[in-house]
């Protein structure tokens, strides 16, 4: 791959008039967008009329406006990215929030069976979150196990199979609709995170008959830091599952102020608590980003842009741990090394944002909305830079910071 390569196949690119609709700062290869999507150019004129119109003009009077039916709105703009119906996503509160509601509610409506088995070497919250979640619920338990024990874990004691579809460290992808079939072959519903996958492979919730899943919105759907996560339950499993957050915002009628609680119809009862406008107001204008986009060429680019880095990588003489086949993978790249953490303080101070996790690894996000293959060429090129002179061993780019 040669600089004219990657230029030639920019020309040819579909998806590169999107990178237009993007704020991103000169002198940067921004390759982090798994982990912070980078910033819409029409999120800070939404934020201000948030702000400025909204509240400060309209006052209360904004919650009969909109507000009050954001949530139903703004997961009725994620169902299509999930093959989901507009009536089975809701926004509002954290993944972290989603997940224990979800684990408490499939073992609270297996009365019969008490485990929630998930993978160990699953996204830390995840496991943490389960941890938690069992233990309110008398007798329920969590089995962790390695990604090869897993089908052999299911038993008739399982209530809830819990799994990451696109893995964190690595890019591996579980298979959705294998899995969920495992699940339900078993008695057990199926619970995924997709904080990896949304926005960036094709998901289809219907086809593969998934029960659940939960996915942050602020990587590859750029809603911003800390943006609110979506949940999703299958409408035929809408009435029977019990929210176990029983918040206002869930009751059948929040403003007749009853003491009882009494949950909405569908997706409304998984509601808590008042929703982040503000929040919710940069989300909702990065989701219009999606309206059009052909999956099919995103995953194409992914494709190619990983396919940049990997040769890049190899020259380099660096272990690349994500699959190798694009269906295997979501679109991320990650390598393995010793000297990870400082090979990516290296790569930043040349401009080159990526981020390490522990205890060795080198993490790229590919994201195809708005980077270009002659971005992935020269970080790239950047990468066999700073691995042939040895410029990571600067003790500079050994200092630990807070995140990583």
């Amino acid at each position: 791959m040669t600089r004219e390569d990657a230029r030639a196949l920019d020309a040819a690119d579909p998806i590169a008039p999107f990178r237009d609709r993007f704020a991103l700062p000169d002198g940067v290869i921004y390759l982090d967008g798994n982990s912070l999507g980078a910033l819409p150019r029409s999120v800070p004129v939404a934020l201000a009329d948030a702000a400025q119109r909204q509240w400060g003009t309209r006052l209360i009077r904004s919650w009969n406006e909109g507000w009050i039916d954001v949530p139903q709105r703004l997961g009725a703009k994620i169902a299509p990215l999930i093959g989901a119906a507009a009536d089975e996503v809701i926004v509002g509160d954290t993944t972290s929030t989603h997940l224990f509601k979800a684990i408490v509610a499939a073992l609270r409506h297996h009365s019969g069976r008490r485990t929630v088995v998930s993978e160990a070497g699953n996204f830390p919250t995840d496991l943490h979150i389960a941890e938690g979640a069992v233990a309110c619920v008398p007798g329920a338990r969590l089995k962790v196990v390695e990604r090869a024990a897993l089908a052999d874990a299911l038993d008739d004691d399982t209530a809830l199979l819990l799994l990451t579809h696109v893995h964190y460290k690595t890019s591996e992808r579980f298979d959705l609709a294998g899995w969920t079939a495992r699940a339900h072959a078993a008695g057990a519903l199926m619970l995924w995170d997709f904080s990896h996958s949304v926005g960036a492979v094709r998901l289809d919730v219907t086809a593969a008959e998934a029960d659940m899943a939960v996915g942050c919105t602020y990587k590859f759907l750029n809603g911003g830091p800390g943006a609110p996560a979506f949940l999703y339950v299958a409408r035929r499993h809408q009435a029977a599952l019990a929210n176990p957050i029983s918040g206002w915002m869930g009751h059948a009628e929040p403003f007749a102020f009853q003491d009882g609680y009494r949950p909405a119809d569908g997706m409304k009862r998984w509601l808590v608590g008042t929703p982040s406008i503000l929040a919710m107001a940069s989300l909702e204008v990065a989701l219009d980003l999606w309206t059009g986009i052909d999956e099919d060429a995103l995953a194409t680019k992914s494709a190619a842009l990983f396919a940049i880095l990997a040769q890049a990588g190899a020259a380099a003489g660096l272990s690349c741990v994500s699959p190798a086949d694009p269906a295997a993978r979501g679109s991320h790249i990650s390598f393995r090394a010793p000297y990870a953490y400082a090979l990516t303080q290296a790569l930043i101070a040349r401009g080159v944002i990526g981020d390490f996790r522990d205890p060795d690894i080198l993490r790229l996000g590919l994201t195809p909305l708005y980077l270009s293959h002659e971005d992935v060429w020269q970080a790239g090129e950047h990468l066999r830079a700073i691995v042939a002179t040895e410029e990571w061993r600067d003790p500079a780019f050994s200092t630990r910071n807070a995140v990583t």
